[in-house]
């Protein structure tokens, strides 16, 4: 496959990086991972606002964003790569420095754009499964979408290779907090209720733009501490990602739930539908498309 790495398109055969960047010595590097839709980068414009500001806590000085030149970049790589639509990850590492711990800004940063083909089946419905691995506590104030993802690798060990199951972090405290690679949602008497960013949760760009329109759409939506008993409670489950979109949960821990039938999951996904093609960030719901 062809990437881009810094203002070139290379086969990934050919990429090389220096063994003194600070992303690969110390995981001081970030990343956004999305799709495209008949081509179009959803969201683009709040994977990179979410970008900026991680960049900014790790001290890494990014260019100024323009949508129109990282709409080019993934147009040329759809196009090398033969693929009229992708998975992709928008990678920004330190750059390289001296071996040792650095306290100045990182002002040559290195990016690499990562493109493959979209998995040819996804789950349409999912059971959970509980984690005993923790999650770990953000190496920041909040947790950053940053190259420290081992926590995230163990959690994946722990459920296998299986794609119809999705492994929920518990915090050392005993309270929900995210999937594997996704965020957690439930229903219960026509609330939406999700973990709070104190509970080690990534605030995901899909749950972000699932928050918006419930609050569009005049959903209560109640983001706080809760205890795996409060979700098992529920009249519907969902998880959410911005690869496999909004994704119900139908069994988890002996009790069942609704999955593919359930009311809300419905009326998410269909909203997802009809705006997946369309926006480049949840702000937009807002205006008269």
């Amino acid at each position: 496959m062809y990437l881009y790495l810094d203002g070139q398109y290379v086969d990934e055969k050919e990429a090389v990086i220096s063994p003194l960047d600070h992303g690969y010595l110390y995981g001081l590097g970030l990343f956004e991972t999305f799709r495209t839709y008949n081509g179009h980068p959803f969201l683009l414009d709040d994977h990179f606002h979410r970008l900026a500001k991680s960049a900014e806590k790790m001290g890494i000085v990014l260019n100024h964003y323009h949508r129109e030149e990282v709409a080019a970049i993934i147009k040329e790589l759809l196009r090398l790569n033969n693929l009229n639509d992708a998975y992709i990850r928008w990678n920004v590492s330190a750059g390289p420095g001296e071996i040792g711990l650095s306290t100045e800004l990182y002002t040559t940063p290195q990016t690499i754009v990562f493109m493959k083909p979209l998995p040819q089946k996804l789950s349409k419905s999912k059971v959970a499964k509980t984690l005993t691995i923790r999650r770990n506590s953000p190496e920041a104030d909040y947790r950053l979408k940053s190259h420290h993802y081992l926590n995230n690798v163990l959690g994946r060990r722990e459920i296998g290779n299986r794609t119809d199951v999705e492994g929920i972090f518990l915090t050392e405290d005993g309270y929900l907090s995210e999937g594997v690679v996704s965020n957690l949602f439930w229903v219960q008497n026509g609330i939406v209720y999700t973990p709070d960013l104190s509970c080690g949760c990534l605030n995901g760009i899909t749950r972000q733009f699932v928050m918006a329109n419930l609050k569009k759409k005049e959903v209560r939506v109640e983001e706080g501490k809760f205890r795996l008993h409060d979700a098992l409670e529920a009249d519907e489950i969902f998880v959410t990602n911005a690869i496999q979109e909004i994704v119900p949960i139908h069994f988890w821990e002996q009790c069942r739930f609704p999955g593919n039938n359930g009311e809300m999951v419905r009326l998410l996904q269909n909203d997802y539908s009809y705006w997946k093609r369309r926006l480049w960030s949840k702000k937009d719901l807002f205006l008269n498309l």
